[in-house]
């Protein structure tokens, strides 16, 4: 194992265990500082891509599931003044969307590796977190999905309030989820700047 790849399993369950810390504290009306540092774990992936290859980043997105599985499952048997702070819903929400947005990072990144080096690191981004937070927020919060789990009470976001305090009524969880949206959104692009700069001097995986 090479010290850059250490580095990035490193990286990514501290990246991991510390969105699933964070997630509990708001950041104003509709965020948590969670979602500030979760979109770090694609940086972490398209940077291992890029110098390592798929097969490498995929090893990375796997641990880093694990990780986020353990964390989940502790979570369920800590008991809040609500219940659970981590409900079955929000475990199977975070586990299947880290996964699934992970896994398709890397094929995206790796069927745009040899365009213009912005590019790969870019729509795969894009394409990961938006899936990410359409699966979470879907499986966590909407009625619709309440057979996941019938004794997780989500009546709360499904609270009909104007979109993000402005916009049209909708459920709570769906101001939640275009908010989270937004900010892996804006990191997909302020991530380009690390990810040139660690990716550029070294070698590279064709």
């Amino acid at each position: 194992m090479t010290r850059t790849i250490f580095i990035g399993i490193i990286a990514m369950a501290a990246i991991v265990i510390a969105s699933n810390i964070l997630v509990q504290y708001l950041f104003g009306q509709w965020l948590t500082w969670g979602a500030f540092t979760y979109p770090l774990a694609f940086l972490v992936t398209d940077v291992l891509n890029r110098l390592h290859g798929a097969a490498v980043a995929r090893r990375v997105v796997v641990i880093g599931f694990v990780v986020g599985l353990i964390c989940s499952v502790i979570g369920t048997q800590i008991i809040g003044e609500y219940g659970p702070i981590v409900t079955l819903r929000v475990a199977i929400g975070s586990a299947l969307a880290f996964l699934i947005a992970q896994l398709s990072d890397v094929s995206v990144f790796a069927a745009n590796r040899s365009s213009q080096w912005w590019r790969a690191p870019l729509i795969s981004t894009l394409i990961g977190s938006t899936l990410d937070t359409a699966l979470f927020f879907s499986i966590a919060f909407s009625g619709a999905l309440s057979f996941i789990h019938p004794a997780t009470d989500v009546s709360w976001a499904a609270e009909a309030l104007p979109l993000l305090g402005v916009g049209p009524a909708v459920p709570l969880w769906v101001s939640l989820a275009v908010a989270d949206w937004a900010v892996k959104l804006s990191l997909a692009l302020i991530a380009l700047v690390p990810f040139r700069m660690l990716t550029r001097t070294r070698p590279q995986v064709r």
